[in-house]
């Protein structure tokens, strides 16, 4: 099987894995691991697309991974406190 194929069959893998997993209720839709998975699945699967230069797949998988990877990202960052209100 040639890379692109390997690539495709990976990420299209791990993609409904998330996605099984999520509707079976083992896996929070906000959880890290399911945008972790998400973030890899749709990576390898643009990269396959890139690969055979199929370009709608590319962009479509790329915004997946993107803000698969943003909500990654806000996972990691500190909370904010917020600013109680002052009496007038």
């Amino acid at each position: 099987m040639p890379t692109a194929g390997i690539a495709a069959t990976a990420g299209v893998l791990l993609l409904l894995l998330a996605f099984a997993l999520n509707l079976a209720g083992r896996l929070e839709r906000r959880s890290i691991a399911y945008q972790s998975i998400n973030v890899i699945g749709a990576g390898l699967s643009c990269y396959a697309a890139v690969l055979i230069a199929f370009w709608p797949f590319v962009i479509l998988e790329g915004c997946w991974a993107a803000v698969a990877a943003v909500a990654v990202l806000v996972h990691f960052m500190p909370r904010r406190k917020p600013v109680p209100k002052q009496a007038p």
